[in-house]
């Protein structure tokens, strides 16, 4: 979830981009409500910001979402499908191995904590951001973590581990803490980096002592 290196539009550029077609418009907005909401935090960044960054006019963004809360909930839908894109392609390079398909998650999550520009998990981020547990955004990141969870039991049971739920749970605490610890020690910090090799103890402890890796 890197910036993008796209200069920001000019006086031009936003002119015409406020004669964007509809679907062309929400996806502009949509992709620049990610980057600074990702980078610069949900609540600090106030929809001005985001129709300069998308290159489109203010009617243009409350045509396509009523309100600040829409584009963050759109925002939250965006992330979620690219987390478990993330997730699913880390658990297919090893199919029907589930103790690897568990490791490659946090090798590869170790890989991506360690670029410059990582600002850890955008769900934890915005739960920090808002208070209220009932609020819609809080409760679109429970359900995040939850279906996470649910995954990770999935895998954990069938890697034949002798308390399936409480690994998952092990492995959720290590996912948290590199999340953390890229905000706290930095991107690529050696608690990140000592994240594999905790996960694949836990793996192999859990799982009568099968190696993950």
């Amino acid at each position: 979830m890197s910036e993008s290196n796209t200069p920001k539009p000019t006086g031009k550029a936003r002119a015409r981009g406020a004669q964007t077609a509809g679907p062309q418009a929400q996806r502009n907005l949509l992709h620049a409500a990610s980057e600074l909401f990702y980078r610069e935090g949900v609540r600090t960044v106030g929809v001005d910001a985001v129709v300069e960054r998308a290159g489109v006019n203010k009617m243009s963004l409350y045509r396509q979402f009523s309100s600040k809360d829409e584009l963050v909930m759109a925002y939250l839908e965006q992330q979620d499908e690219r987390f478990f894109g993330y997730v699913e392609r880390s658990f297919a390079k090893y199919p029907g191995e589930p103790a690897k398909q568990l490791q490659q998650y946090f090798d590869d999550l170790s890989v991506r904590a360690s670029v410059d520009d990582y600002r850890g998990c955008p769900f934890v981020n915005v739960s920090v951001e808002f208070s209220d547990p009932t609020h819609p955004a809080r409760q679109f990141v429970f359900r995040n973590k939850q279906r996470l969870m649910a995954r990770l039991i999935e895998l954990s049971t069938a890697a034949a581990a002798d308390d399936p739920e409480a690994l998952a749970n092990a492995l959720a605490v290590v996912m948290e803490g590199v999340y953390a610890a890229s905000q706290t020690y930095g991107p690529g910090c050696g608690p990140i980096l000592a994240a594999p090799k905790v996960a694949a103890q836990l793996i192999a402890a859990a799982c009568g002592g099968t190696r993950a890796v």
